[in-house]
């Protein structure tokens, strides 16, 4: 499996923005399908965002459509997450995932479909 670190979480007002990064270990980073997704307290992990092998392809939960916008560079072995917009519901920690190697095939958006995950980062909007 990949190995994924988060990082660029915080604690932020209402409206403002934040960019996570997801630093991935490996040589093989453009053959994963990356997300992240997001777990409030008491609740299911969710989907939020992903984007396919190559980062021609993006899929975003219809909550953050608009607001959030994910890319990748592969060259770096790092994914993105910029989170404009903020709103108190985004308080969550966010995950980084990986899908499993060379399925490329498709943009996945359930946790089932990856096979890799970051420890998390906490982002909490205030109101």
């Amino acid at each position: 499996q990949v190995q994924l670190v988060e990082s660029g979480g915080g604690l932020v007002q209402a409206g403002d923005s934040l960019r996570l990064s997801c630093a991935a270990s490996g040589r093989t980073f453009d053959s994963y399908v990356m997300g992240w997704f997001r777990q409030a307290p008491g609740k299911e992990r969710e989907f939020v965002a992903a984007i396919s092998c190559g980062g021609g392809v993006k899929k975003y939960a219809d909550s953050v459509k608009g607001r959030f916008t994910i890319s990748r560079d592969n060259a770096k072995n790092t994914v993105y997450l910029q989170m404009n917009s903020l709103k108190p519901e985004d308080t969550a920690a966010y995950y980084c995932a990986a899908g499993h190697l060379y399925q490329c095939g498709s943009v996945y958006y359930s946790p089932s479909d990856f096979g890799s995950w970051g420890q998390g980062t906490q982002v909490t909007v205030s109101s």
